[in-house]
């Protein structure tokens, strides 16, 4: 069977790739001075041509700009909508070895989505697209932007975000209209593949989640429905043919993960009720929990078996992963199944600890997978 024209394909990645040492020297270089903005973007552009020729050249059908424009998978989205400004957190996010850098997002006017940055990002790595290559463009969860400005993370920000939406409502409702906008634009750019990445549900997978954040005890079905309705609200109305797909995580910064825990409590109502096209979902170690909870998957959606860990560089058993894919099919029919990296290989750019020939193989290894399951070329 041919691979089909857009995402999911049965060899699939995440979106990030590590910062070749260039682009690391350049941004240092930029956030001291020592160079210009069309500077830092003349190296970006370069890194990403190299990019894009070697993801063409590992044989992937879908293409992206690896994330090198940002400091990370989800803020600099943030940061681009009008409303929203960058702000110093008093940490930054606690994951199970290590404390992330501290940034975060405030709310300081009414949220909107009109000429955001990450449309001319995406013009970019469009220009690159040929016969058989998709251009991707990953962008945070609606309900990850929610969950980041209502958080406490820095002196003032709940104070103003109520001083601009004293109830939550109104701010749900601008946030998916804010992301109605940026998905329309990304369209009229000839955008035709979008990824939420949502971290999310990653918490609310994990049991202990109320001690690892600090957060209150929460009702799942509550929070769980909440979250599927503002993600389908920014989904509603788009193009036939533009394909929006969902990555979830539980958390990938410099090799080290923040929460644990099977995907049961929330897939009853993730899996059955998001208007995606297909789930990328974390599958390489235990703390995924089994396959079971596919079975909540609605008819017809396709599912990214992210099984090749993105965070340690030795390589899988390729036998135990095309066992592991015959288990998922108990589920979901293989036919509905692909195969990826858990996550992108650099959620920020600090990256994972590995090489990026380590970070190539593990590419290999997922494209030998796929042709050995399903014969794909």
């Amino acid at each position: 069977m041919p691979h089909t024209k857009n995402a999911p394909f049965r060899c699939d990645v995440v979106g990030s790739f590590l910062r070749p040492d260039v682009l690391h020297q350049a941004r240092h270089g930029f956030n001291d001075g020592a160079i210009d903005a069309a500077q830092l973007k003349a190296v970006e552009d370069e890194a990403i041509r190299d990019l894009v020729a070697k993801q063409k050249a590992a044989g992937l059908h879908v293409i992206t700009d690896g994330e090198f424009r940002r400091s990370y998978w989800h803020l600099d989205f943030m940061w681009g909508l009008n409303g929203i400004e960058r702000a110093t957190a008093r940490q930054g996010y606690m994951l199970h070895d290590e404390e992330t850098t501290a940034d975060t997002a405030v709310v300081t006017g009414k949220i909107s989505g009109e000429n955001h940055p990450f449309v001319e990002h995406f013009k970019f790595v469009k220009a690159l697209e040929e016969d058989g290559v998709v251009a991707r463009q990953t962008i945070p969860a609606p309900v990850q932007t929610y969950s980041e400005v209502i958080l406490d993370r820095c002196d003032g920000q709940i104070e103003k975000l109520r001083s601009v939406y004293p109830g939550d409502q109104a701010l749900i409702d601008d946030i998916a209209a804010a992301y109605r906008t940026v998905i329309a634009e990304l369209y009229a750019a000839g955008c035709r593949n979008i990824q939420f990445d949502d971290c999310t549900w990653g918490i609310y997978c994990d049991t202990d989640f109320v001690a690892k954040t600090g957060m209150q005890p929460v009702d799942i079905q509550k929070v769980s429905e909440l979250g599927v309705a503002l993600n389908n609200a920014a989904i509603q109305g788009k193009p036939d043919d533009l394909v929006i797909n969902t990555h979830v995580c539980r958390g990938n910064y410099h090799s080290t993960y923040a929460f644990e825990g099977g995907y049961d409590p929330i897939a009853p109502y993730l899996f059955a009720n998001e208007n995606v096209d297909a789930f990328y979902l974390e599958f390489d170690t235990p703390r995924a929990g089994g396959f079971e909870p596919l079975a909540h998957v609605a008819d017809g959606k396709k599912v990214v078996l992210g099984l090749v860990t993105s965070k340690q560089p030795g390589l899988e058993d390729e036998e135990l992963l095309v066992q592991r894919i015959n288990e998922a099919a108990k589920y979901v029919p293989l036919e509905n199944l692909c195969i990826s990296p858990q996550c992108g290989f650099a959620s920020c750019e600090c990256g994972n600890k590995l090489t990026e020939d380590e970070q190539w193989a593990k590419v290999a290894l997922v494209k030998r997978v796929s042709e050995r399951v399903w014969g794909e070329q």
